[in-house]
């Protein structure tokens, strides 16, 4: 895995589900057919219209960017706050990435469903846990076979299922 370079998305799943972070490592994607995934395709699309969406950077893509108050704001669009930790995590290591790049942004998670949305700002605590986050990763992405099934009450929706519960 001498390429192998690690993004947001990684981080999200590694807060979930440490396997699922070795089968996208390894080129397993998840099951794009998924009811779950596919709805959170579409609250993606439908909502925040109004500001820049999709933007790519160091092989990550935040869902949105915006300028408020003169404050570049980059916001992760989720479908519930059920996974809190993983998607501040994950809007955590976009922070860091572009504050290494040398911009300074916030964080704005955004439930829409929820009607809700929550500040997240990078602090030298947050990305200590971000750096061994990302390392952890690094060490699962290059074992030669996925760490074993660990049944968790998230498992019954996920779309990589197939790999661990058939």
């Amino acid at each position: 895995m001498k390429d192998f370079k690690v993004t947001g998305t990684f981080v999200w799943y590694y807060c979930i589900c440490k396997r699922e972070v070795w089968l996208l490592a390894h080129g397993l994607e998840a099951d794009q057919q998924n009811e779950k995934m596919q709805m959170g395709n579409a609250i993606h699309e439908t909502t925040y219209r109004r500001d820049s969406k999709e933007i790519e950077f160091a092989g990550s893509k935040f869902d949105v960017i915006s300028k408020e108050n003169g404050k570049l704001i980059v916001g992760e669009i989720k479908k519930s706050s059920r996974f809190l930790k993983s998607a501040r995590m994950q809007l955590l290591f976009y922070l860091m990435e572009l504050k290494e790049a040398g911009i300074h942004a916030e964080g704005a998670l955004m439930f829409p469903e929820e009607k809700r949305r929550e500040t997240v700002i990078l602090t030298e605590d947050t990305k200590k846990q971000i750096l061994h986050i990302v390392e952890e990763i690094k060490i699962i992405a290059d074992m030669d076979v996925p760490l074993p099934p660990v049944p968790i009450k998230y498992c019954k929706n996920c779309a990589y299922s197939e790999f661990c519960c058939s």
